[in-house]
């Protein structure tokens, strides 16, 4: 009688079919509704301010109009820039009242400096920015000028991602933006020699403005 000499991979088959053969209960039931991290114990605004300078942002608290302009002014002259464009109407009629000087088309684009922009949401758990192209910045403002500046309001702040596209479908309903994306700091790249380079496909430096629901 010729008894056949089985392989290790052979063995390894057949354990495995006789595995799914076996009806096992779900060692994990509650896979899908456990908590993906711990709970914070934070203010959103504390944790986002803390993960988002931890990704080389800028984060300004603001307490009302009066000091988003003060600091503002303050930033635009540390920064020594001057063509700063803005595109959306309710960011302009915030800064015309106080006389502040912007571009408010895309004439000499090529040049721009600076952008202003707002968001959808901030996603205090890793401190990131989500944008869509749906206001008038649409997808040229927040990446083309190397110095990025995001005016947000409290009541954008959520913890995850998911209550982010939650806030979005509340907002746009069945006509979504054809572009949401989320940003995490500055551009940045080490592709070269592993070498940490800012602003390689977009604004080198991002700042975000936050300021109580009053603007």
């Amino acid at each position: 009688m010729n008894i056949r000499n089985t392989t290790a991979k052979e063995r390894m088959l057949k354990q495995i079919r006789q595995a799914l053969l076996q009806k096992r209960d779900n060692p994990y039931p509650d896979f899908e509704d456990a908590p993906l991290y711990k709970d914070e114990d934070e203010p959103l605004d504390v944790t986002f301010a803390k993960e988002f300078t931890a990704a080389a942002g800028n984060f300004v608290y603001c307490d009302g109009e009066i000091s988003i302009i003060e600091n503002l002014i303050a930033l635009i002259e540390q920064l020594n820039v001057t063509k700063i464009h803005v595109w959306e109407p309710e960011i302009q009629k915030l800064l015309r009242h106080y006389g502040f000087p912007m571009i408010t088309s895309d004439s000499n684009f090529g040049e721009a400096e600076a952008s202003i922009t707002t968001c959808e949401s901030l996603i205090a758990r890793n401190g990131s920015i989500m944008i869509s192209n749906a206001n008038a910045g649409g997808r040229r403002l927040s990446i083309y000028p190397p110095i990025h500046i995001v005016f947000a309001k409290a009541s954008q702040l959520v913890m995850d991602i998911k209550h982010a596209f939650l806030q979005v479908k509340e907002k746009y309903g069945s006509e979504l933006p054809s572009m949401i994306t989320t940003i995490t700091g500055p551009s940045r790249t080490a592709d070269i020699e592993k070498m940490l380079v800012l602003g390689a496909h977009g604004p080198k430096e991002l700042y975000v403005f936050l300021v109580e629901d009053r603007f």
